[in-house]
């Protein structure tokens, strides 16, 4: 899939199906996520922060996978956001997106940026 494609597609899409690696089974966990998709980056947002297993995974092993609408798998490799300041410019993001998302982030610490 084209970077033209990919990016129709999440610009299109309300939430991308998130794969990461079990830091313990070693197997592809696969989850629907909701992101933010600006320019060439992918920012996500753990719905109870630093306490999310998949981000405790992602953690683990950086490497990712992304899937749009059942599209092919995109490996990816993301970079944690722990600066609280970068952190609520991501909620900030997600609300603009979703509307107000507090209640479903209730522990927003920590994020995640997926260069596309």
């Amino acid at each position: 899939m084209s970077k033209a494609d990919l990016f129709e597609r999440l610009d299109k899409a309300s939430e991308i199906t998130l794969s990461v690696k079990g830091r313990k089974s070693a197997r592809d966990i696969p989850r629907p996520v909701w992101f933010v998709h600006e320019s060439n980056t992918l920012y996500l947002l753990p719905n109870y922060g630093s306490d999310t297993n998949w981000y405790k995974n992602f953690l683990a092993n950086p490497t990712l996978k992304i899937s749009v609408s059942g599209s092919e798998e995109i490996p990816a490799r993301g970079a944690a956001i722990t600066d609280s300041g970068r952190v609520k410019d991501v909620l900030s993001k997600f609300s603009s997106k979703y509307g107000d998302v507090r209640k479903y982030y209730p522990k927003p610490d920590v994020a995640v940026q997926v260069p596309l």
